[in-house]
Protein backbone atom coordinates (compact mmCIF):
# COMPACT_ATOMS: atom_id res chain seq x y z
CA UNK A 1 0.00 0.00 0.00
CA UNK A 2 1.17 3.48 -1.34
CA UNK A 3 4.50 5.03 -1.82
CA UNK A 4 6.40 7.68 0.15
CA UNK A 5 9.35 9.76 -0.18
CA UNK A 6 11.02 12.62 1.82
CA UNK A 7 13.96 14.73 2.06
CA UNK A 8 16.67 16.08 5.33
CA UNK A 9 18.74 18.49 5.15
CA UNK A 10 21.22 18.93 7.92
CA UNK A 11 23.11 22.31 6.38
CA UNK A 12 20.80 24.90 7.73
CA UNK A 13 18.71 24.75 4.31
CA UNK A 14 15.70 23.56 3.29
CA UNK A 15 14.51 20.63 1.43
CA UNK A 16 14.54 20.61 -2.18
CA UNK A 17 10.62 20.37 -2.89
CA UNK A 18 10.98 20.13 -6.47
CA UNK A 19 13.05 17.37 -5.83
CA UNK A 20 10.78 15.72 -3.67
CA UNK A 21 7.81 16.32 -5.65
CA UNK A 22 9.59 14.48 -8.75
CA UNK A 23 10.51 11.37 -6.47
CA UNK A 24 6.61 11.55 -5.23
CA UNK A 25 5.55 12.03 -9.05
CA UNK A 26 7.75 9.06 -9.70
CA UNK A 27 5.81 6.76 -7.37
CA UNK A 28 2.62 7.22 -8.48
CA UNK A 29 2.36 3.47 -9.49
CA UNK A 30 2.13 2.52 -6.52
CA UNK A 31 -0.45 4.64 -4.97
CA UNK A 32 -2.87 6.25 -7.70
CA UNK A 33 -5.55 7.40 -5.39
CA UNK A 34 -3.77 10.11 -4.39
CA UNK A 35 -0.71 12.38 -3.60
CA UNK A 36 0.49 14.57 -0.86
CA UNK A 37 3.28 16.65 0.11
CA UNK A 38 4.49 18.09 3.57
CA UNK A 39 7.13 20.49 4.27
CA UNK A 40 8.46 22.03 7.42
CA UNK A 41 11.93 23.39 8.31
CA UNK A 42 14.46 20.91 7.46
CA UNK A 43 12.43 17.95 6.31
CA UNK A 44 9.74 17.76 3.88
CA UNK A 45 7.73 14.58 3.24
CA UNK A 46 6.03 13.37 -0.05
CA UNK A 47 3.18 10.80 -0.63
CA UNK A 48 1.44 8.18 -3.42
CA UNK A 49 -1.83 6.21 -1.61
CA UNK A 50 -3.42 3.47 -2.48
CA UNK A 51 -6.92 2.87 -1.00
CA UNK A 52 -7.58 -0.12 0.87
CA UNK A 53 -7.98 1.01 4.66
CA UNK A 54 -10.26 3.83 4.88
CA UNK A 55 -10.76 4.88 1.62
CA UNK A 56 -12.32 8.53 3.19
CA UNK A 57 -9.53 11.85 2.77
CA UNK A 58 -9.52 11.15 6.46
CA UNK A 59 -7.19 8.71 5.49
CA UNK A 60 -5.12 11.11 3.40
CA UNK A 61 -1.30 11.30 3.82
CA UNK A 62 1.29 13.03 4.69
CA UNK A 63 -0.48 12.90 7.99
CA UNK A 64 -0.25 15.29 11.04
CA UNK A 65 -0.97 14.75 14.69
CA UNK A 66 -1.01 18.26 16.13
CA UNK A 67 -1.23 17.32 19.43
CA UNK A 68 1.56 14.94 19.12
CA UNK A 69 3.42 17.24 17.10
CA UNK A 70 4.41 14.55 14.25
CA UNK A 71 3.91 14.31 10.75
CA UNK A 72 4.70 11.18 9.27
CA UNK A 73 4.29 8.90 5.62
CA UNK A 74 3.49 5.30 6.02
CA UNK A 75 3.74 2.20 3.34
CA UNK A 76 2.08 -1.20 4.43
CA UNK A 77 -0.39 -2.59 6.59
CA UNK A 78 -0.63 -3.04 9.85
CA UNK A 79 -2.89 -5.91 10.27
CA UNK A 80 -3.81 -5.68 14.01
CA UNK A 81 -4.22 -2.04 13.87
CA UNK A 82 -7.90 -2.33 14.90
CA UNK A 83 -6.73 -3.83 18.73
CA UNK A 84 -4.03 -1.32 18.76
CA UNK A 85 -6.01 1.76 18.46
CA UNK A 86 -8.84 0.33 21.13
CA UNK A 87 -5.98 0.50 23.24
CA UNK A 88 -4.37 3.50 22.33
CA UNK A 89 -7.79 5.08 22.92
CA UNK A 90 -7.98 3.14 26.44
CA UNK A 91 -4.98 4.96 26.88
CA UNK A 92 -6.50 8.66 25.96
CA UNK A 93 -5.52 9.34 22.46
CA UNK A 94 -8.22 10.10 20.11
CA UNK A 95 -8.74 9.50 16.50
CA UNK A 96 -10.30 11.64 13.80
CA UNK A 97 -9.75 8.61 11.04
CA UNK A 98 -10.22 4.78 10.40
CA UNK A 99 -6.35 4.35 9.10
CA UNK A 100 -3.69 2.19 9.75
CA UNK A 101 -1.47 5.05 9.88
CA UNK A 102 -2.66 7.02 12.14
CA UNK A 103 -2.23 4.41 14.50
CA UNK A 104 1.25 4.38 13.71
CA UNK A 105 1.53 7.87 14.58
CA UNK A 106 -0.34 7.60 18.06
CA UNK A 107 1.93 4.23 19.02
CA UNK A 108 4.79 6.41 17.95
CA UNK A 109 3.47 8.68 20.59
CA UNK A 110 2.60 6.55 23.20
CA UNK A 111 5.84 3.74 22.68
CA UNK A 112 8.27 5.91 20.82
CA UNK A 113 10.61 3.42 18.73
CA UNK A 114 9.34 0.79 20.81
CA UNK A 115 5.94 0.66 18.84
CA UNK A 116 7.04 -1.43 16.44
CA UNK A 117 7.19 -4.62 18.72
CA UNK A 118 3.62 -3.95 18.51
CA UNK A 119 3.30 -4.00 14.78
CA UNK A 120 1.52 -7.58 12.87
CA UNK A 121 1.80 -6.89 9.59
CA UNK A 122 4.55 -5.33 6.58
CA UNK A 123 5.97 -1.44 6.82
CA UNK A 124 8.02 1.06 6.27
CA UNK A 125 7.26 4.35 7.36
CA UNK A 126 9.01 7.61 8.28
CA UNK A 127 8.02 10.09 11.54
CA UNK A 128 9.17 13.91 11.87
CA UNK A 129 9.03 15.40 15.40
CA UNK A 130 8.27 18.57 14.90
CA UNK A 131 9.50 19.77 18.17
CA UNK A 132 13.70 17.97 18.04
CA UNK A 133 13.52 17.60 13.97
CA UNK A 134 14.38 14.01 14.73
CA UNK A 135 12.98 11.87 12.55
CA UNK A 136 12.83 7.88 12.97
CA UNK A 137 12.77 5.93 9.81
CA UNK A 138 11.54 2.03 9.92
CA UNK A 139 11.01 -0.89 8.32
CA UNK A 140 8.98 -3.81 8.87
CA UNK A 141 10.79 -7.53 9.99
CA UNK A 142 11.23 -9.63 6.95
CA UNK A 143 11.79 -6.09 5.19
CA UNK A 144 8.60 -6.78 2.75
CA UNK A 145 8.07 -3.10 2.24
CA UNK A 146 11.47 -1.28 0.81
CA UNK A 147 13.00 1.82 1.92
CA UNK A 148 16.04 3.15 -0.13
CA UNK A 149 18.57 5.76 1.01
CA UNK A 150 20.61 8.57 -0.82
CA UNK A 151 23.34 10.14 1.28
CA UNK A 152 24.69 13.26 -0.31
CA UNK A 153 26.81 16.43 1.43
CA UNK A 154 24.23 18.25 3.56
CA UNK A 155 21.01 15.87 3.39
CA UNK A 156 19.77 12.43 3.23
CA UNK A 157 16.55 11.65 0.84
CA UNK A 158 14.55 8.16 1.23
CA UNK A 159 12.16 6.82 -0.70
CA UNK A 160 9.92 3.27 -1.43
CA UNK A 161 11.75 2.61 -4.81
CA UNK A 162 15.62 3.38 -5.93
CA UNK A 163 13.99 5.01 -9.15
CA UNK A 164 12.24 7.41 -7.37
CA UNK A 165 15.77 8.26 -5.74
CA UNK A 166 16.75 8.85 -9.43
CA UNK A 167 13.84 10.94 -10.25
CA UNK A 168 15.10 13.61 -7.63
CA UNK A 169 18.07 13.96 -8.87
CA UNK A 170 22.25 14.13 -7.62
CA UNK A 171 22.44 10.19 -7.44
CA UNK A 172 26.11 8.81 -7.35
CA UNK A 173 25.47 6.34 -10.33
CA UNK A 174 28.60 4.14 -10.32
CA UNK A 175 29.08 0.80 -9.77
CA UNK A 176 29.08 -0.69 -6.11
CA UNK A 177 31.81 -3.33 -6.91
CA UNK A 178 30.65 -5.15 -3.36
CA UNK A 179 27.33 -5.55 -4.73
CA UNK A 180 28.10 -6.51 -8.66
CA UNK A 181 30.14 -9.15 -6.74
CA UNK A 182 26.92 -10.65 -4.40
CA UNK A 183 24.74 -9.89 -7.45
CA UNK A 184 26.94 -12.51 -9.66
CA UNK A 185 27.85 -14.77 -6.91
CA UNK A 186 24.24 -14.73 -5.28
CA UNK A 187 21.57 -15.34 -7.75
CA UNK A 188 21.38 -11.62 -7.67
CA UNK A 189 20.59 -11.12 -4.21
CA UNK A 190 22.48 -8.04 -2.87
CA UNK A 191 22.76 -7.52 0.77
CA UNK A 192 21.39 -4.33 3.16
CA UNK A 193 22.56 -1.75 2.84
CA UNK A 194 24.28 -2.09 -0.26
CA UNK A 195 22.56 -1.86 -3.86
CA UNK A 196 24.27 -2.06 -6.78
CA UNK A 197 24.85 2.04 -7.06
CA UNK A 198 27.24 3.48 -5.12
CA UNK A 199 25.03 6.25 -4.18
CA UNK A 200 22.02 4.20 -2.22
CA UNK A 201 21.52 2.11 -0.31
CA UNK A 202 18.40 0.53 1.97
CA UNK A 203 17.46 0.33 5.58
CA UNK A 204 18.00 -3.31 6.80
CA UNK A 205 14.64 -5.39 7.65
CA UNK A 206 13.55 -5.01 11.03
CA UNK A 207 15.43 -1.81 11.64
CA UNK A 208 14.65 1.32 13.10
CA UNK A 209 16.75 4.53 12.29
CA UNK A 210 16.98 7.10 14.46
CA UNK A 211 18.13 10.33 12.71
CA UNK A 212 19.25 13.58 14.56
CA UNK A 213 19.12 16.51 12.88
CA UNK A 214 22.54 17.38 13.16
CA UNK A 215 22.99 13.91 10.49
CA UNK A 216 23.96 11.22 13.04
CA UNK A 217 21.81 8.50 13.15
CA UNK A 218 21.72 5.31 15.48
CA UNK A 219 20.03 1.94 14.36
CA UNK A 220 17.64 -0.14 15.99
CA UNK A 221 17.41 -4.03 15.34
CA UNK A 222 14.35 -5.00 17.05
CA UNK A 223 13.66 -8.47 15.86
CA UNK A 224 16.00 -11.14 15.02
CA UNK A 225 14.15 -14.71 15.44
CA UNK A 226 16.22 -17.61 17.46
CA UNK A 227 17.47 -21.07 15.37
CA UNK A 228 17.61 -23.29 18.25
CA UNK A 229 15.30 -25.46 20.42
CA UNK A 230 13.30 -24.23 23.06
CA UNK A 231 13.28 -26.64 25.99
CA UNK A 232 9.57 -25.99 26.31
CA UNK A 233 8.77 -27.69 23.03
CA UNK A 234 10.79 -31.04 23.51
CA UNK A 235 7.70 -32.87 24.21
CA UNK A 236 6.03 -32.36 20.44
CA UNK A 237 6.10 -35.02 18.04
CA UNK A 238 5.33 -34.51 14.54
CA UNK A 239 1.65 -34.30 14.90
CA UNK A 240 1.78 -31.60 17.29
CA UNK A 241 4.33 -29.30 15.35
CA UNK A 242 2.05 -30.10 12.08
CA UNK A 243 -0.96 -28.56 13.98
CA UNK A 244 1.09 -25.70 15.62
CA UNK A 245 2.06 -24.26 11.98
CA UNK A 246 -1.66 -24.83 10.39
CA UNK A 247 -3.09 -23.03 13.56
CA UNK A 248 -0.28 -20.23 12.78
CA UNK A 249 -0.79 -20.64 9.19
CA UNK A 250 -4.42 -20.11 10.08
CA UNK A 251 -3.88 -16.86 11.93
CA UNK A 252 -1.73 -15.09 9.29
CA UNK A 253 -4.23 -15.63 6.60
CA UNK A 254 -6.82 -14.51 8.85
CA UNK A 255 -4.55 -11.12 9.62
CA UNK A 256 -4.16 -10.66 5.87
CA UNK A 257 -7.98 -10.42 4.95
CA UNK A 258 -7.91 -6.50 7.03
CA UNK A 259 -9.15 -4.48 4.38
CA UNK A 260 -11.96 -2.22 3.17
CA UNK A 261 -11.65 -3.68 0.09
CA UNK A 262 -12.07 -7.37 -1.72
CA UNK A 263 -8.59 -9.66 -1.19
CA UNK A 264 -7.66 -11.87 -3.76
CA UNK A 265 -5.06 -14.91 -3.63
CA UNK A 266 -2.38 -15.33 -6.56
CA UNK A 267 -3.19 -19.43 -7.03
CA UNK A 268 -0.09 -21.26 -8.93
CA UNK A 269 -1.62 -24.38 -7.97
CA UNK A 270 1.04 -25.50 -5.78
CA UNK A 271 0.94 -26.30 -2.45
CA UNK A 272 2.11 -22.71 -0.42
CA UNK A 273 -0.98 -20.86 -2.48
CA UNK A 274 -3.47 -23.75 -2.17
CA UNK A 275 -2.77 -23.84 1.23
CA UNK A 276 -4.30 -19.95 1.29
CA UNK A 277 -7.09 -20.42 -0.57
CA UNK A 278 -7.97 -23.52 1.60
CA UNK A 279 -7.68 -22.07 4.66
CA UNK A 280 -9.66 -19.01 3.50
CA UNK A 281 -12.35 -20.99 2.52
CA UNK A 282 -12.16 -22.65 5.63
CA UNK A 283 -12.48 -18.90 7.24
CA UNK A 284 -16.04 -18.71 5.56
CA UNK A 285 -14.76 -17.20 2.24
CA UNK A 286 -17.03 -18.06 -1.01
CA UNK A 287 -16.31 -17.30 -4.27
CA UNK A 288 -12.46 -15.80 -3.36
CA UNK A 289 -11.40 -13.82 -6.15
CA UNK A 290 -8.00 -16.30 -7.52
CA UNK A 291 -5.38 -15.78 -10.38
CA UNK A 292 -3.43 -18.11 -12.08
CA UNK A 293 -0.79 -16.51 -14.88
CA UNK A 294 1.42 -19.27 -17.81
CA UNK A 295 3.45 -18.98 -20.70
CA UNK A 296 3.77 -21.10 -24.49
CA UNK A 297 5.96 -23.99 -24.01
CA UNK A 298 9.73 -23.03 -25.42
CA UNK A 299 12.39 -25.62 -25.11
CA UNK A 300 10.44 -28.16 -24.59
CA UNK A 301 9.76 -26.79 -21.09
CA UNK A 302 5.83 -26.29 -20.11
CA UNK A 303 4.93 -23.09 -18.70
CA UNK A 304 1.85 -22.95 -16.94
CA UNK A 305 0.33 -25.28 -14.01
CA UNK A 306 -3.36 -24.71 -15.15
CA UNK A 307 -4.41 -28.06 -14.01
CA UNK A 308 -3.41 -27.76 -10.52
CA UNK A 309 -4.48 -24.32 -10.40
CA UNK A 310 -7.90 -25.30 -11.89
CA UNK A 311 -8.16 -28.48 -9.59
CA UNK A 312 -7.78 -25.92 -6.49
CA UNK A 313 -10.39 -23.38 -8.09
CA UNK A 314 -13.01 -26.15 -8.36
CA UNK A 315 -12.94 -27.40 -4.73
CA UNK A 316 -13.18 -24.57 -2.86
CA UNK A 317 -15.63 -22.95 -5.10
CA UNK A 318 -13.11 -19.82 -6.17
CA UNK A 319 -13.93 -17.05 -8.86
CA UNK A 320 -10.99 -18.45 -11.14
CA UNK A 321 -9.13 -16.18 -13.43
CA UNK A 322 -6.68 -17.64 -16.14
CA UNK A 323 -4.12 -15.56 -17.94
CA UNK A 324 -2.45 -17.14 -21.05
CA UNK A 325 0.47 -15.22 -22.37
CA UNK A 326 2.17 -15.45 -25.54
CA UNK A 327 5.72 -15.54 -25.91
CA UNK A 328 5.96 -12.65 -28.01
CA UNK A 329 3.96 -10.56 -25.27
CA UNK A 330 6.80 -11.28 -22.98
CA UNK A 331 9.57 -9.74 -24.91
CA UNK A 332 7.51 -6.72 -24.95
CA UNK A 333 6.71 -7.00 -21.35
CA UNK A 334 10.76 -7.07 -20.42
CA UNK A 335 11.33 -3.59 -19.91
CA UNK A 336 7.97 -2.68 -18.27
CA UNK A 337 9.20 -5.35 -15.86
CA UNK A 338 13.08 -4.14 -15.67
CA UNK A 339 11.57 -0.24 -15.47
CA UNK A 340 9.24 -1.47 -11.85
CA UNK A 341 12.66 -3.32 -10.42
CA UNK A 342 14.68 -1.17 -8.39
CA UNK A 343 17.64 -3.27 -8.28
CA UNK A 344 18.33 -5.57 -10.80
CA UNK A 345 16.46 -9.11 -10.56
CA UNK A 346 17.11 -12.70 -12.51
CA UNK A 347 14.74 -14.56 -12.10
CA UNK A 348 12.48 -15.38 -14.70
CA UNK A 349 8.98 -15.03 -12.79
CA UNK A 350 9.83 -11.22 -12.58
CA UNK A 351 7.79 -10.72 -16.09
CA UNK A 352 5.38 -13.37 -15.01
CA UNK A 353 4.52 -11.46 -12.19
CA UNK A 354 4.82 -7.83 -13.68
CA UNK A 355 1.81 -9.59 -16.26
CA UNK A 356 -0.28 -11.46 -13.95
CA UNK A 357 0.01 -8.11 -11.65
CA UNK A 358 -1.31 -5.92 -14.96
CA UNK A 359 -4.66 -8.07 -14.86
CA UNK A 360 -5.09 -8.43 -11.59
CA UNK A 361 -4.78 -4.85 -10.55
CA UNK A 362 -7.85 -4.38 -13.10
CA UNK A 363 -10.58 -6.90 -10.75
CA UNK A 364 -8.67 -6.35 -7.28
CA UNK A 365 -6.49 -4.07 -4.92
CA UNK A 366 -4.71 -6.96 -2.88
CA UNK A 367 -3.98 -10.14 -3.17
CA UNK A 368 -2.19 -12.97 -0.62
CA UNK A 369 0.48 -14.87 -2.15
CA UNK A 370 2.94 -18.15 -1.00
CA UNK A 371 6.18 -16.29 -1.41
CA UNK A 372 8.51 -17.12 1.67
CA UNK A 373 7.13 -21.17 2.70
CA UNK A 374 9.73 -22.58 0.55
CA UNK A 375 12.65 -20.46 2.19
CA UNK A 376 10.98 -20.70 5.70
CA UNK A 377 10.22 -24.64 5.75
CA UNK A 378 13.34 -25.72 3.74
CA UNK A 379 11.21 -26.33 0.75
CA UNK A 380 13.94 -26.29 -2.01
CA UNK A 381 16.03 -29.18 -3.05
CA UNK A 382 19.51 -28.01 -2.10
CA UNK A 383 18.52 -28.00 1.83
CA UNK A 384 19.11 -31.46 2.40
CA UNK A 385 22.95 -30.88 1.10
CA UNK A 386 23.61 -28.47 3.15
CA UNK A 387 21.67 -29.95 6.13
CA UNK A 388 24.32 -33.16 5.94
CA UNK A 389 27.59 -30.58 6.15
CA UNK A 390 28.74 -30.45 9.97
CA UNK A 391 27.62 -27.11 11.74
CA UNK A 392 31.02 -25.48 11.43
CA UNK A 393 30.99 -26.03 7.56
CA UNK A 394 27.82 -24.29 6.86
CA UNK A 395 29.26 -21.15 5.47
CA UNK A 396 31.48 -23.37 3.15
CA UNK A 397 28.26 -26.13 2.10
CA UNK A 398 26.34 -22.96 1.43
CA UNK A 399 28.43 -21.62 -1.11
CA UNK A 400 29.16 -24.59 -2.99
CA UNK A 401 25.27 -25.54 -3.30
CA UNK A 402 24.13 -22.12 -3.55
CA UNK A 403 26.18 -19.63 -5.01
CA UNK A 404 26.20 -19.37 -9.00
CA UNK A 405 29.77 -18.95 -9.54
CA UNK A 406 33.03 -18.49 -7.39
CA UNK A 407 35.39 -15.65 -6.78
CA UNK A 408 37.63 -17.39 -9.27
CA UNK A 409 35.16 -17.41 -11.92
CA UNK A 410 34.13 -13.62 -11.73
CA UNK A 411 38.11 -12.94 -12.22
CA UNK A 412 37.06 -14.45 -15.90
CA UNK A 413 34.15 -12.44 -16.39
CA UNK A 414 34.61 -8.82 -14.68
CA UNK A 415 37.19 -6.10 -16.23
CA UNK A 416 39.77 -5.36 -12.79
CA UNK A 417 38.08 -1.92 -11.79
CA UNK A 418 34.80 -3.44 -10.58
CA UNK A 419 36.14 -6.47 -8.92
CA UNK A 420 36.91 -6.65 -5.89
CA UNK A 421 40.71 -7.63 -4.50
CA UNK A 422 38.48 -10.26 -2.34
CA UNK A 423 35.79 -13.13 -2.45
CA UNK A 424 33.59 -10.22 -0.39
CA UNK A 425 30.47 -12.21 -1.06
CA UNK A 426 31.88 -15.26 0.35
CA UNK A 427 32.91 -13.25 3.33
CA UNK A 428 30.08 -11.82 4.09
CA UNK A 429 28.38 -15.19 4.05
CA UNK A 430 30.90 -16.71 6.31
CA UNK A 431 30.56 -13.87 8.50
CA UNK A 432 26.64 -14.69 8.77
CA UNK A 433 26.90 -18.48 9.63
CA UNK A 434 29.55 -17.77 12.37
CA UNK A 435 26.95 -15.61 14.42
CA UNK A 436 25.71 -17.74 17.28
CA UNK A 437 21.70 -18.08 17.60
CA UNK A 438 21.76 -21.17 14.97
CA UNK A 439 21.99 -24.57 16.06
CA UNK A 440 22.92 -26.85 13.05
CA UNK A 441 23.96 -25.95 9.26
CA UNK A 442 20.64 -26.19 8.13
CA UNK A 443 19.58 -23.97 10.84
CA UNK A 444 22.24 -21.31 9.95
CA UNK A 445 21.59 -21.60 6.07
CA UNK A 446 17.51 -20.24 6.89
CA UNK A 447 18.88 -17.76 9.18
CA UNK A 448 20.78 -16.25 6.24
CA UNK A 449 17.91 -17.05 3.78
CA UNK A 450 15.19 -15.14 6.17
CA UNK A 451 17.15 -12.48 7.09
CA UNK A 452 18.99 -11.59 3.49
CA UNK A 453 18.02 -13.90 0.52
CA UNK A 454 14.49 -14.26 0.82
CA UNK A 455 14.30 -10.31 2.04
CA UNK A 456 16.45 -9.20 -1.27
CA UNK A 457 14.96 -11.75 -3.91
CA UNK A 458 11.68 -13.01 -4.01
CA UNK A 459 9.73 -10.81 -1.57
CA UNK A 460 11.32 -7.70 -3.39
CA UNK A 461 10.56 -9.26 -7.11
CA UNK A 462 6.61 -9.40 -5.66
CA UNK A 463 6.56 -6.29 -4.19
CA UNK A 464 8.08 -4.18 -7.34
CA UNK A 465 5.89 -6.25 -10.07
CA UNK A 466 2.76 -5.86 -8.05
CA UNK A 467 2.86 -2.27 -6.75
CA UNK A 468 3.78 -1.04 -9.89
CA UNK A 469 -0.07 -1.67 -11.24
CA UNK A 470 -1.06 -0.60 -7.60
CA UNK A 471 -1.25 -3.94 -6.18
CA UNK A 472 -0.30 -4.70 -2.40
CA UNK A 473 0.58 -8.23 -2.45
CA UNK A 474 0.85 -9.59 1.27
CA UNK A 475 2.66 -12.65 2.53
CA UNK A 476 1.25 -14.96 4.81
CA UNK A 477 4.18 -17.35 4.96
CA UNK A 478 6.45 -14.20 6.19
CA UNK A 479 3.93 -13.62 9.15
CA UNK A 480 6.50 -12.90 12.25
CA UNK A 481 5.30 -15.37 14.26
CA UNK A 482 5.13 -18.05 11.84
CA UNK A 483 8.39 -17.30 10.79
CA UNK A 484 9.55 -17.96 14.57
CA UNK A 485 7.83 -20.98 15.08
CA UNK A 486 9.11 -22.69 11.40
CA UNK A 487 12.59 -21.33 13.01
CA UNK A 488 12.43 -23.46 16.01
CA UNK A 489 10.81 -26.60 14.27
CA UNK A 490 13.38 -29.41 14.33
CA UNK A 491 15.22 -29.71 10.63
CA UNK A 492 14.25 -33.35 10.23
CA UNK A 493 10.61 -32.11 10.24
CA UNK A 494 11.13 -29.28 7.77
CA UNK A 495 13.54 -31.58 5.55
CA UNK A 496 11.09 -34.74 5.33
CA UNK A 497 9.10 -35.86 2.51
CA UNK A 498 11.25 -34.31 -0.37
CA UNK A 499 11.39 -30.63 1.92
CA UNK A 500 8.72 -28.68 3.56
CA UNK A 501 7.57 -31.90 5.40
CA UNK A 502 5.40 -30.67 8.27
CA UNK A 503 3.72 -27.74 5.77
CA UNK A 504 2.82 -30.56 3.77
CA UNK A 505 1.74 -32.54 6.88
CA UNK A 506 -0.53 -29.36 7.56
CA UNK A 507 -1.26 -29.06 3.64
CA UNK A 508 -2.94 -32.97 3.96
CA UNK A 509 -5.72 -31.90 6.40
CA UNK A 510 -7.00 -29.43 4.09
CA UNK A 511 -6.18 -30.20 0.50
CA UNK A 512 -6.76 -32.53 -1.98
CA UNK A 513 -3.83 -35.35 -2.06
CA UNK A 514 -2.54 -34.16 -5.45
CA UNK A 515 -1.87 -30.75 -4.93
CA UNK A 516 0.26 -31.74 -1.67
CA UNK A 517 2.28 -34.60 -3.03
CA UNK A 518 2.64 -33.09 -6.72
CA UNK A 519 6.50 -32.63 -8.28
CA UNK A 520 7.04 -28.87 -7.00
CA UNK A 521 6.73 -26.46 -9.19
CA UNK A 522 8.06 -22.81 -10.45
CA UNK A 523 7.28 -19.59 -12.32
CA UNK A 524 8.58 -20.96 -15.43
CA UNK A 525 8.55 -18.10 -18.03
CA UNK A 526 10.27 -20.39 -21.04
CA UNK A 527 10.86 -17.74 -23.09
CA UNK A 528 13.33 -15.80 -21.06
CA UNK A 529 14.85 -19.09 -19.90
CA UNK A 530 15.98 -20.34 -23.32
CA UNK A 531 16.60 -16.93 -24.84
CA UNK A 532 13.99 -16.87 -27.52
CA UNK A 533 14.23 -14.69 -30.23
CA UNK A 534 12.80 -11.72 -29.34
CA UNK A 535 14.17 -12.03 -25.72
CA UNK A 536 17.88 -12.86 -27.35
CA UNK A 537 17.47 -9.70 -29.77
CA UNK A 538 16.63 -7.50 -26.76
CA UNK A 539 20.12 -8.58 -25.19
CA UNK A 540 21.95 -8.40 -28.01
CA UNK A 541 21.14 -4.85 -28.23
CA UNK A 542 21.43 -3.98 -24.64
CA UNK A 543 25.39 -5.46 -24.81
CA UNK A 544 26.33 -3.65 -27.82
CA UNK A 545 25.02 -0.26 -26.95
CA UNK A 546 27.26 2.37 -26.31
CA UNK A 547 26.69 2.66 -22.51
CA UNK A 548 27.56 -1.08 -22.14
CA UNK A 549 30.62 -0.69 -24.00
CA UNK A 550 31.40 2.91 -22.13
CA UNK A 551 31.20 1.43 -18.69
CA UNK A 552 33.16 -2.16 -19.80
CA UNK A 553 32.10 -4.28 -16.34
CA UNK A 554 32.56 -7.52 -18.42
CA UNK A 555 35.33 -8.85 -20.67
CA UNK A 556 34.87 -8.67 -24.26
CA UNK A 557 35.45 -12.52 -24.79
CA UNK A 558 33.82 -13.85 -21.95
CA UNK A 559 30.50 -12.03 -23.47
CA UNK A 560 31.29 -13.18 -27.18
CA UNK A 561 31.37 -16.40 -25.90
CA UNK A 562 28.00 -16.18 -24.46
CA UNK A 563 26.63 -14.42 -27.81
CA UNK A 564 27.56 -17.13 -29.77
CA UNK A 565 25.83 -20.21 -27.99
CA UNK A 566 23.18 -18.14 -25.73
CA UNK A 567 21.19 -21.00 -23.94
CA UNK A 568 24.66 -23.07 -23.58
CA UNK A 569 26.28 -21.41 -20.94
CA UNK A 570 24.69 -22.40 -17.05
CA UNK A 571 25.27 -20.71 -14.02
CA UNK A 572 25.93 -23.79 -11.18
CA UNK A 573 21.89 -23.18 -10.61
CA UNK A 574 21.30 -23.63 -13.68
CA UNK A 575 20.58 -19.30 -14.49
CA UNK A 576 21.73 -18.52 -18.00
CA UNK A 577 24.43 -16.90 -17.90
CA UNK A 578 23.96 -14.62 -20.73
CA UNK A 579 20.57 -13.28 -19.02
CA UNK A 580 22.43 -12.89 -16.07
CA UNK A 581 24.75 -10.18 -17.38
CA UNK A 582 22.65 -8.51 -20.12
CA UNK A 583 19.91 -7.95 -17.18
CA UNK A 584 22.56 -5.93 -15.22
CA UNK A 585 23.05 -3.34 -18.44
CA UNK A 586 18.98 -3.45 -19.51
CA UNK A 587 18.34 -1.94 -15.86
CA UNK A 588 20.83 0.19 -15.62
CA UNK A 589 19.65 1.49 -19.25
CA UNK A 590 16.41 1.37 -18.59
CA UNK A 591 16.86 3.99 -15.83
CA UNK A 592 18.76 6.60 -17.46
CA UNK A 593 22.28 5.37 -15.68
CA UNK A 594 25.34 5.72 -18.09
Amino acid sequence: MCGLCGEIRFDGGRPDLAAVERMTDRLAPRGPDGRGLWSQNAVALGHRRLKIIDLSECGAQPMTDPAGRIAGVFNGCVYNYKELRAELRRLGHRFFSGSDTEVVLKAYQQWGTACVDRFYGMFAFAIVEQATGRVVLARDRLGIKPLYLAHAPGRLRFASSLPALLAGGGVDTSLDPVALHQYLSWHATVAAPHTVLAGVRKLPAATVRVVEPDGSHRDIRYWQPSYTRRPEDAGMDADDWRDAVLDALRTAVRRRMVADVPVGVLLSGGLDSSLIVALLAEEGQRDLATFSVGFESEGGEEGDEFPYSDLVARRFGTDHHQLMVPSDRVSTALDGAIAAMSEPMVSHDVVAFHLLAEQVAKEVKVVQSGQGADEVFAGYHWYPDIAAAPRERAAEAYAETYFDRSHTDLTGMLRPHVLPEHDVSGRFVREHMARPGAETALDATLRLDAEVMLVDDPVKRVDNMTMDWGLEARVPFLDHELVELAAVCPPELKLADGGKGVLKAAGRRVLPAEVVDRPKGYFPVPAVKHMAGPVLGRVREALSAPEARSRGVFREAYVEKLLAAPDEHRARRGANELWQIALLEIWLQTHGIR
